[in-house]
């Protein structure tokens, strides 16, 4: 189940409850001294990680030339950023604004520290994917600037044209001599990750949404009928040799960029990698296995508000007039290589046709799941996965997996 536009179709009321009706704006934040406090009623602190500090800096210097409010950008480790922003935003030592992933937001929204945005007529700007992952229990909480998914990656000079589903991209590069005509990471403990998309494939999302779109915790579908027949379809693929998990992402990539296989399941980290090695690479979507669309995750990353910014009015402007705009957007772009959120310069990259042939693959992608009961699913997931390549019984181990999820969630 694809998580569709129902939950964007009402931003009027979404944006009526995220109005920022805030007595907050008051003088007197937090002492700001040491570069990471939130800032004064006459400016703005904003984490982002280190390598985006000069592709929103003049925002920032735009910004308080217009307003008045400075803008302070602070780099910090992307290791670090989230644990920090949640210890420190209760304390009032927190920025008025942070850089994050969409996935944070379950975890954000239990700890109480980020505050709705009004996003206003901006809002069908974005992506649709974009605004999906931006939206939290049917309210915005993040102005997007990039999505990223896994597509396949092909090597033209050994398969001149795209498969037209799974079992014509193994024929087609076992026809062009190869043992191993497709890769894709796994490792010991599985990837599921990378194997979602033939998964979705089958009709068997790991759960479905609720009226407003968002994703239900309590309509786990992994145990469906679906997900049996994917768990059958990856035995079957494990038996046959075309999944292993002796293969990780550096063999994957390997082998890849070594000519033995021709088709690689990876996302755009790893383009650079194989175009440097001199492999002319086309971007493919993912191959079903079955008359239905192959799905990948979408992350999306953005900025969020701290629920404690005495600001927020001032942050909620500066992120959707300035850094939601196309000229910083494609800043960020640059500083990333990762498609932009905004759809006019998601556009204007995919000038690119490796940056285009994600997008095209994107545009059928499913927001990872930012609800806290996706932890329970990553606990078991993977290791059921690797156990079925490596022939465990594929209908219980299945099974098993939803049955495990299912009493961690409760």
């Amino acid at each position: 189940m694809k998580v569709n536009k129902r939950g964007i179709v009402a931003f009027g009321a979404i944006a009526a409850v995220s109005t920022l009706t805030l007595a907050g704006c008051a003088a007197g934040g937090a002492d700001n001294s040491e570069g990471g406090d939130q800032a004064t009623d006459s400016s703005l602190v904003v984490w982002v990680d280190a390598e985006r500090v000069d592709a929103v800096q003049g925002a920032a210097d735009a910004y308080e030339e217009k307003t008045g409010v400075a803008v302070e950008i602070v780099g910090k480790d992307v290791d670090t950023i989230k644990d920090d922003f949640i210890q420190q935003v209760p304390t009032g030592k927190g920025p008025d604004i942070t850089m994050g992933a969409h996935d944070w937001l379950g975890e954000l929204s239990t700890n109480g520290v980020v505050a709705p945005l009004e996003l206003g007529d901006s809002a069908s700007d974005y992506l649709d994917v974009a605004l999906q992952a931006s939206t939290y229990d049917g309210t915005v909480y993040m102005l997007p600037y990039a999505v990223e998914n896994i597509a396949v990656l092909r090597n033209s000079d050994v398969v001149p044209e795209p498969a037209s589903n799974f079992d014509d991209m193994i024929a087609k590069g076992k026809a062009a001599g190869l043992d191993q005509p497709f890769v894709v990471e796994q490792g010991a403990e599985g990837n599921p990750y990378h194997l979602y998309p033939f998964q979705t494939a089958f009709g068997a999302p790991v759960f479905g949404t609720d009226a407003s779109g968002s994703y239900d915790p309590a309509d786990l579908q992994l145990g469906s009928e679906g997900g049996t027949a994917f768990a059958d379809w990856l035995g079957a693929q494990g038996a046959a040799g075309v999944l292993n998990t002796d293969i990780d992402g550096e063999i994957a990539k390997q082998q890849f960029i070594d000519g033995k296989a021709a088709f690689w399941l990876t996302g755009p980290w790893n383009v650079g990698a194989a175009v440097d090695a001199g492999i002319n690479v086309e971007i493919d979507p993912v191959p079903s296995p079955t008359d239905q669309v192959a799905s990948p995750f979408a992350g999306v990353k953005g900025f969020f508000v701290s629920s404690e910014s005495d600001n927020k009015v001032a942050a909620n402007d500066f992120l959707v007039n300035y850094l939601g705009t196309e000229d910083v957007q494609l800043a960020l772009f640059e500083a990333g290589n990762i498609l932009p959120a905004l759809t006019a310069a998601a556009d204007t990259a995919a000038s690119d046709p490796i940056i285009a042939g994600f997008q095209t693959v994107g545009a059928d992608a499913v927001p990872m799941p930012a609800i806290p009961a996706m932890g329970a699913v990553w606990q078991f997931w993977g290791i059921a996965e690797a156990a079925i390549i490596n022939g465990a019984d594929p209908a219980a181990t299945w099974q098993k997996l939803a049955d495990d999820v299912a009493a961690a969630i409760k």
